[in-house]
């Protein structure tokens, strides 16, 4: 009988102890049951995409891009003070001699005919413009065409042999590809940054009349404006142009006009001397969900008609104060933006289609197109 007990015992213990096991490295077993269903979670049993491996140079596309990147200086007569030719002013002040304003920029050459591309804030009211390449070449450029409103200009050089960028789809461009910016830093000399493409379609940023912006990282500083921002093979994407900054140096935020619409401008102002628009006369302001709650109106997205210009084409065609556009020519528009950009691709001269919502009515008005008149440059 003692045996008997001793052997129970210990086969308790045994049990007890595996229990223990089981219950600290698999609690599950202890909770199912012959007929249970034990739940499942669903996870993608695809193979992880694998990383890209970033290359360890872009020399290649420095060497490529660089040689068609030039440095332009510029110096503006200063404004001839009105006093000087008052003999008390120069009896007490004396002859104060003036110094020519001076600016440097960058450009790019796109053209082995001598056509260089830049921003016209770079040149704008500039006497006297000398262009220097890379090689060391100096020659004076003179201006084609400036186009204020969407901050771009062109130039012509006397040279041969001049080395010519390649133009690259920045349409395709996405948020995470590789740029290199190359310009001329606060005057140092020529010089590549590298950065990624932080965000597309920038817009109401108060710096041109038509802003479609390429945001980038890459480190743009003053003097690196009409430089080029290139992709990782060399190919042009974009014209630096402006950079978000606080302390006037290279925050990680920098803008450049996308290569598409440079070369659009760049075209025009080569063939005419200047960018034709379409242009309707209305004053727009963003439609806000709050205005369309407000006003219990049916759409959400828009464009608010705020005032028409008196014999022009929106007012010959029936546009009214009150209308919210929400397409041109096929096209949605949902911000001002979009609405300027839409009506300034359209032909002048031409009819094209805006649909409006006035109150609960959705109308489609056939508007003759009008050239859009000449603007100066927005303060920057």
């Amino acid at each position: 009988m003692r045996k008997t007990w001793l052997i129970f015992s210990q086969a308790v213990t045994v049990a007890v102890a595996a229990l223990f096991v089981v219950a600290t490295l698999k609690p599950e077993w202890l909770h199912r049951s012959p007929g249970s269903v034990v739940p499942t979670i669903s996870i993608n049993e695809a193979p992880p995409v694998p990383a890209v491996a970033a290359p360890s140079s872009y020399a290649a596309a420095a060497k490529r891009a660089a040689p068609a990147v030039v440095n332009i200086a510029t110096s503006k007569a200063p404004e001839r003070n009105p006093h000087l030719d008052d003999p008390w002013f120069r009896f007490f002040f004396g002859d104060q001699p003036s110094q020519p304003q001076m600016g440097l920029g960058s450009g790019v050459i796109v053209s082995p005919q001598g056509y260089v591309l830049t921003n016209n804030h770079v040149i704008e009211g500039a006497d006297d413009i000398e262009v220097m390449l890379s090689d060391g070449r100096k020659t004076s450029g003179t201006v084609v065409g400036t186009d204020p409103e969407s901050d771009l200009a062109v130039l012509k050089i006397e040279l041969d042999k001049l080395p010519a960028i390649t133009f690259g789809d920045s349409d395709s461009l996405q948020v995470g590809d590789v740029v290199l910016a190359i310009g001329n830093p606060f005057g140092v000399g020529q010089t590549v940054t590298s950065g990624i493409v932080s965000a597309l379609g920038r817009n109401r940023l108060g710096i041109n009349t038509f802003e479609n912006f390429i945001q980038t990282d890459a480190a743009i500083n003053p003097g690196n404006s009409g430089g080029a921002l290139v992709d990782a093979a060399g190919n042009l994407m974009g014209i630096n142009t402006a950079i978000y900054s606080r302390t006037g140096g290279s925050m990680g935020i920098g803008f450049a006009i996308p290569a598409t619409t440079a070369r659009q401008v760049m075209e025009a102002l080569i063939k005419d001397g200047h960018v034709t628009r379409g242009w309707i006369g209305v004053e727009p302001q963003d439609l806000t969900p709050e205005m369309a709650e407000t006003f219990n109106l049916p759409v959400k997205e828009g464009v608010l008609i705020t005032g028409v210009l008196q014999g022009g084409p929106a007012h010959r065609a029936g546009v009214r104060p009150g209308d919210i556009v929400v397409s041109v020519a096929g096209k949605e528009v949902t911000n001002t933006a979009q609405l300027l950009n839409a009506v300034a691709a359209l032909k002048p001269d031409s009819t094209a289609p805006i649909v409006v919502q006035r109150g609960k009515e959705k109308l489609e008005l056939q508007v003759r197109v009008a050239e859009r008149p000449t603007m100066a440059r927005r303060g920057r």
